[in-house]
This record gives structure tokens, C-alpha cells and sequence, in this order.
């Protein structure tokens, strides 16, 4: 037996090869950018970064680090900037006596002070020794005038004498263009004024080869001799923006002549923990932490790049201006076992950052949020498994949106895309509040528009195609909701015929020849128009099908192509509103002295073949069978009746819980040797008044004395049927049907069915 090929089955075939290609092929590209990387996209994926810190919102940070900063108000009160070293000499020498830990300076001292009067000082002993002046009174005073005005050495005495241990900053030059015409004395001199900054100890250390690009510097630009010697600890205070100018992450390690050194913010914590900090380096991978200790491991990318978690926008750690500090306006406990970041914030002074959180961040603010981060462990990451979650997520999302979008609508497909585009942003963002797992947002969701707006062209195209196909062949004789399911699931229509149980439907018009007779060939295509149109709106809006159009006779069957477990209630229903909607019309026909039309109706429930039937060139959706032929027969016999909506046993028993029916006879219709039990369709259960109830009852009664052969009584109950209602149809047949049979008794092998003689 050759197998039934469905239209969606041919034409999904088509449609998921071409499909599964796009969603591969677009899902592989998602991978390769990803992998290869897009400038654009990578600027995209760290503004989606800045949009996660802003939706976590802020974090109260730990109560270690404080900041003493250069604001308007110091500026106001202490003079233009620069300072006099001696201002921070004076500085240092409070924040010790306060209690502080450590002091960290985001301020470089990277030339001479110039306000210093050491040279007026100078040129004054030049000239008494230039008159031959000698005294040694003289001479101890103009030295120690000169020690007195020399800020330098102010400063760094101030330092040496510290109970705080003091962290200067500085920074390296990256590009060594402008410093050309430096010799090799000059740039070492430099190099020894930072020595102090290197790392020393390492966790494990391979030179990690030229593949692991960690941020080779020219020189440091170190603080002045005087200065640099008096500090234990200093640290650069270099930060290497990303492309679009904002410090999302800070170099924790640096090289210059194949020495590594440590950032400000590293060398304030070994002051603070008193543990040296140690790189972990591998050959082929760069830096995999640094290490302070056993307990505390700081994460880094391969360059040593470490992530800032930021706890809000600036002013989120404690500023304290410097000129309350110098003037005793601050309590000393604010400083107690404190490290103090000091720093410029003041606007004119131009160390303002671009963070996530803010367009015009303090500097200094981004070494207390990295401090932070390590001494509370508190660190984002780009965990191991990172790169394969990003692959697999463009994968799962792009194989997902391509599996489901060819078998839905439109709308839920663009429901499926919007919620995999939500949940994949909201997960991420969730790990990255929670957990602070920082992952790729862009690459999976660029993928997820590819693979949608692609297929759901590609679909667009294909879709309609089939729909135009389905419609053209359909739309004159099944209902549009019908229509719309074999759009959305061919599967339901299938090519040639199958077997399928539904409810036949056969109606004709009472003596339509004789009415057509009587009017012009205008006006009986205006009159059956009117009528095949309402009756025909009835039966799509049960979702019943239009098999054809027979002059007046109307054929359709309820159950295909779509399977409506209901559909022998369905058709139940649409025949008492075809007759109640036909006997409006009457009223309405009649008041425009047009023919008032009665229509007989036939139904029948069971299994026939179904399908589509025909020639290559022409071919109809229709039903055959031994259950369609009953049901046309049906149509007929109300005549014998003289009733107008005739139903089946089979069919009664599906729809009987929602309709009231007259149980009428067994008959033997023309073509079939076994009696159907045949009943008329009467109207909804509460629509039916005292008369009908009591002529049904009365009928009943009958019938079940017409069975017996209890011929007087059946009599008896057939003539009050009548009384109470003289025009029923039923009873008139079957009183004229008992008189016969009390003459002339039927044989003895009698089923109590009526052998109909006529279609």
C-alpha cells in the first residue's frame, strides 16, 4: 500500500531543510564572530556591561578605605594648585598622628617644588662667600634656613617619620616617542626611584611568551630622589581606559625592561595586610591571579587586567577634604586603622574617569573600589568556563528559535523569541548581580535577531505560498476558522481519501420546482441566494464543511479535515438554528410577497471516506460512503412525515445531552437491509413548550403500542396527539399507518420498522 503523503508533510519537508539550513548557518556565523571577535559588537557587549552594573544598582562598600581629596573647598581655602609639599608633609603628619594605616597617594611628586625659597637661600650663601664673609654662626643659620625651606625635604621627612606606612604614586610612560632624547642614565635613574614597587616574590612564574601581551611600559615617571627614598612602598597609578574612554577594568601588573611592578592600589593593600603580593604566571596563558598569601587570591585576566566591581557612582566611599583635615575640622577616629586614598577631585585638576556608573568619576575613587574588591573577596569574573557557556548559549539559542519558529504562528513565534531574548538577558543579569559572573550578552542575542529576522523572512515567503494554496482550494466551502487551522496544521488535510467518523448533513427545499416555476429566473437566483447564504453562514459558523451546492440542495458534513470530537452536536445545533433562521426569513419573505421556503434536513453520524476527489485538474473536497448515502436517504424520508429535520439513532446518541428530540420510527431506507431508528430534531431543550412536550409524550406512547401491534391503542394515543395538536405531521402518519395495519396486520416475522419504497 503506497503511503499518504499530507501537503504540510511535502511541503515541511522543503521548508525545515531550507530552515535547518538558515538556523545552522546563522547560528556557526553567531560562533565565528563571536570567536573571532567584532570591534562594534565587543563595544556593544561593554556597554551591556555598564547597563548590568547600573540595574544591580549600588553596594555599601567595607568601612576600610577613606578618601582625603583636593576638592573646590581645599582649593578655596589652601590656594591655587599646585600645593607646597609642606601642605602634605603637614598632611602625612596628621593622618599618622590620627591613627591611620596607610596612606596612599594618587598624587605624584614628580618634580622639584617650585614654591620652595631653597634657591634664594642658595644664591644668599653664594654671595657671602663670594665677599669672603666667613662665619661659622652664619653659615649653621643659612643652613638650616635652607633644610627649613626645602618642601622636598619636608616631605620626605615627614614620610620617614610616619607611623603610617606611606604608598607614593606614580605612573609609566607607554609610548616612547616624546622621550626620545632621554639617555640611558636618566631612564635608569628613574627605574631605581620605583624599585620599590616590583614584584619580588611570584606564586609561579614561565615567562609567558609573546603570545600574552601584558602592558609593556617605556619608563615610570617616578617621583623626585628626595621623595622616593623616603617611602618603603610605591605604586603606579596608571589605568588603560577601554575604547570608548571608560576604566572598566585596571592593569594590576605592569613591565618595564622585563621587571614586573605593582599599581598603587596593590602596594596600599601590602601595606595594609602586610603580605607581599605574588603573580601567578604560566607560559602560553599570562597571569592567572596574583596572590596575597594562602587566603586571597585576586583574579586577572591573562594581562593581568583586573575587573573593577564597582559599588557605586562617585562619592559612594567617604570624601574628606583635605582642608577640613589640615584645619583639625575632622574627628581623629575617622582615620583610625584606615588606608586613605589621597587624591584630586576637584573638576579643574582633570583626573576625572568615565566609569559605568558615572560620565565624571574621581579618579582616586577607582583605587579605594579596587581595594575594596580584594580585601572582601568581592570579585567579577569571567570564570573558566566562560567562553564554552558563551558557544553554548549561541548554540541553544539559535538551535531553539530554529526548532520552534517553523511550527508556529507568527505571534507566538515572535513570543518564543521575545521570552528567549528576556530570559537569556535576565539570567545574565542575575549572575551578574548574584554571582557576578560576567557573560557575553551580545554574541547569543545578535544570533537569536539573525536566526529570527532570517527565518521569519524565509517563513514569510514559504507561508504565504502555502497559504495562497490553501485558501484558493478551501476558502469557498470551509469555514474561515476551519481555513485558518489547515493554514497553521496541513497535516489535518491529507491528499486523497481517509477514513473518518463525521456527521452528514443532506438538506433540500420543499417544492422548489413548483416555486421556481412561478417566478422569473432573476428572482429564483435572488431568493436562493439569499437563502444558501444565511444557511451556509450557519453551518461554517459550526465549523462544518461545504461538500457543494445542488441547485436548492445544500450537502456538507461536520468532522473534516479538522477532527471536532463534537460534531455530531455541532451539526445538531446548526440545523435548529438553519430552521429557526429560516422561519424569520419566512415571516420577512412574506411581508415582501416573496415565497416563504421550507427546507428538509437529513443528518447521519459515521464513518466515511473523506478527501479530496477528482481529476489532476479539478478536484473536490468531499465525503462517500455508506453513512452519506443514509443521510441523504434521511433527507427524503421526511416526507412521509411530513417533518423537516430528520437525525439518526447514531446521531442522536453523541448530541442527545444538548437537544430535545421526537423518537419517530425504524425505517428501512432504499439500499440498506438493516432499519436505522430515525428521530425528529425539534429545537434546544428549553425552547420547547407545554403542547410539544405533551404531543411528544403522547407519540411516545404510541409508538410503544405500535411496536406491540397494539393497533387501538396506538390508536388511542396517535388521536391525542392530534387533539392537542391537529397538524402534526408524525401523528397523522402513523394513526393513517395503524388503521392499515389493524385491516391488514404485517407478518409475524415483523421488526416494527417501516420499509420505505422511495428515495
Amino acid at each position: 500500500m503506497k503511503s499518504r503523503l499530507s501537503i504540510k508533510g511535502l511541503l515541511r519537508k522543503i521548508f525545515q531543510v531550507n530552515a535547518a539550513t538558515i538556523t545552522i548557518a546563522f547560528t556557526v556565523l553567531g560562533m565565528a564572530t563571536y570567536w573571532g571577535g567584532v570591534p562594534f559588537l565587543e563595544l556593544v557587549e561593554l556597554k551591556t556591561l555598564d547597563r548590568r552594573f547600573e540595574s544591580r544598582g549600588h553596594l555599601t562598600p567595607g568601612p576600610e578605605v577613606v578618601l582625603a581629596v583636593v576638592d573646590e573647598k581645599s582649593l578655596e581655602e589652601q590656594g591655587k594648585w599646585m600645593w607646597p609639599r609642606s601642605k602634605f608633609a603637614e598632611l602625612v603628619r596628621i593622618l599618622s598622628d590620627n591613627g591611620a594605616r596607610v596612606i596612599a597617594f594618587d598624587i605624584g611628586f614628580l618634580e622639584p617644588d617650585k614654591s620652595s625659597t631653597v634657591e634664594a637661600v642658595t644664591g644668599f650663601e653664594e654671595a657671602v662667600e663670594g665677599l669672603g664673609i666667613k662665619d661659622d654662626q652664619l653659615t649653621a643659620y643659612l643652613t638650616q634656613v635652607k633644610q627649613e625651606a626645602d618642601n622636598d625635604l619636608i616631605l620626605a621627612q615627614a614620610i620617614r617619620e610616619s607611623k603610617a606606612r606611606v604608598v607614593l604614586g606614580y605612573f609609566f610612560q607607554v609610548r616612547p616617542g616624546v622621550l626620545a632624547h632621554l639617555d640611558d642614565e636618566t631612564i635608569e635613574a628613574q627605574i631605581r626611584n620605583v624599585k620599590n614597587s616590583r614584584y619580588t616574590a611570584f606564586t609561579s612564574y614561565v615567562d609567558p611568551g609573546p603570545k600574552v601581551k601584558i602592558k609593556a611600559t617605556f619608563m615610570p615617571q617616578s617621583n623626585i630622589s628626595v621623595i622616593s627614598s623616603a617611602a618603603r612602598y610605591s605604586g603606579y597609578f596608571n589605568m588603560l581606559p577601554d575604547n570608548d574612554g571608560s576604566v572598566r577594568s585596571v592593569p594590576l601588573i605592569m613591565r618595564c625592561r622585563d621587571t614586573y611592578y605593582a599599581p598603587l592600589a596593590v602596594q596600599a593593600l601590602r601595606a595594609y595586610t602586610r603580605k607581599m603580593p605574588a603573580p601567578d604566571i604560566a607560559e602560553d596563558i599570562g597571569v592567572l591571579k596574583i596572590d596575597f598569601g594562602k587566603q586571597l587570591s585576586v583574579p586577572t585576566n591573562m594581562t593581568g587586567g583586573f575587573m573593577v566591581n564597582y559599588r557605586g557612582p562617585g562619592g559612594t566611599f567617604p570624601h574628606i577634604s583635605i582642608t577640613d583635615i589640615l584645619n583639625h575640622r575632622v574627628p581623629p577616629e575617622t582615620f583610625q586603622d584606615k588606608i586613605v586614598v589621597v587624591g584630586a577631585t576637584a573638576i579643574g585638576i582633570l583626573d576625572m574617569r568615565v566609569t559605568p556608573f558615572d560620565a565624571t568619576f574621581p579618579g582616586p575613587e577607582i583605587h579605594a573600589n579596587v581595594i575594596d574588591n580584594i580585601l572582601h573577596k568581592d570579585f567579577l569574573l569571567r570564570p573558566d568556563w566562560a567562553i564554552m557557556f558563551d558557544l553554548a548559549a549561541i548554540a541553544l539559542i539559535g538551535l531553539t528559535l530554529g526548532l520552534l519558529l517553523p511550527r508556529v504562528r507568527p505571534l507566538p513565534g515572535t513570543a518564543v523569541a521575545v521570552g528567549l531574548f528576556v530570559s537569556y538577558l535576565l539570567l545574565c543579569q542575575y549572575l551578574f548581580s548574584h554571582l557576578r559572573y560576567c557573560l557575553n550578552i551580545v554574541y547569543p542575542l545578535i544570533t537569536l535577531i539573525l536566526v529570527y529576522v532570517s527565518l521569519t523572512a524565509y517563513k514569510y515567503l514559504t507561508e504565504e505560498r502555502k497559504k495562497k494554496f490553501i485558501k484558493d482550494a478551501f476558502s469557498t466551502y470551509l469555514a474561515p476558522a476551519i481555513v485558518e487551522q489547515l493554514i497553521k496544521d496541513p497535516d489535518k488535510l491529507v491528499l486523497g481519501g481517509e477514513d473518518r467518523v463525521i456527521t452528514a448533513f443532506f438538506s433540500d427545499v420543499q417544492d422548489f420546482t413548483a416555486i421556481s416555476e412561478a417566478l422569473t429566473a432573476e428572482e429564483v437566483v435572488e431568493l436562493l441566494n439569499e437563502f444558501l447564504t444565511e444557511m451556509t453562514e450557519i453551518i461554517l459558523g459550526y465549523e462544518g464543511t461545504i461538500d457543494k451546492f445542488e441547485g436548492d440542495a445544500i450537502i456538507a458534513f461536520f468532522g473534516a479535515p479538522t477532527i471536532l470530537e463534537d460534531h455530531a452536536v455541532r451539526a445538531c445545533k446548526a440545523c435548529i438554528d438553519m430552521q429557526t433562521r429560516l422561519a424569520e426569513l419566512r415571516t420577512k419573505w412574506l411581508a415582501e410577497k416573496r415565497p416563504a421556503l421550507k427546507m428538509r434536513i437529513g443528518l447521519n453520524t459515521g464513518s466515511a471516506i473523506v478527501g479530496n476527489m477528482g481529476s489532476r485538474n479539478k478536484m473536490d473536497y468531499t465525503m462517500m460512503g455508506d453513512t452519506v448515502n443514509t443521510a441523504a436517504r434521511l433527507e427524503g424520508v421526511n416526507k412521509a412525515y411530513e417533518t423537516y429535520t430528520m437525525i439518526s439513532h447514531a446521531t442522536y446518541t453523541p448530541a442527545k445531552n444538548g437537544i430535545f428530540v421526537r423518537e419517530l420510527d425504524s425505517v428501512t431506507v432504499v439500499g440498506k437491509e438493516e432499519p436505522v431508528g430515525v428521530y425528529e430534531l425539534l429545537g434546544y431543550p428549553d425552547e420547547i413548550d407545554d403542547v410539544l412536550r405533551s404531543v411528544v409524550e403522547l407519540y411516545a406512547k404510541g409508538l410503544g403500542a405500535y411496536r406491540n401491534r397494539n393497533w387501538d391503542e396506538a390508536i388511542s394515543h396517535f388521536t391525542a396527539a392530534l387533539s392537542a395538536n391537529p397538524l402534526d405531521g408524525p401523528s397523522q402518519t402513523m394513526l393513517s399507518r395503524c388503521k392499515d395495519f389493524k385491516v391488514g396486520p404485517p407478518g409475524k416475522d415483523w421488526n416494527g420498522a417501516f420499509m420505505m419504497a422511495t428515495k
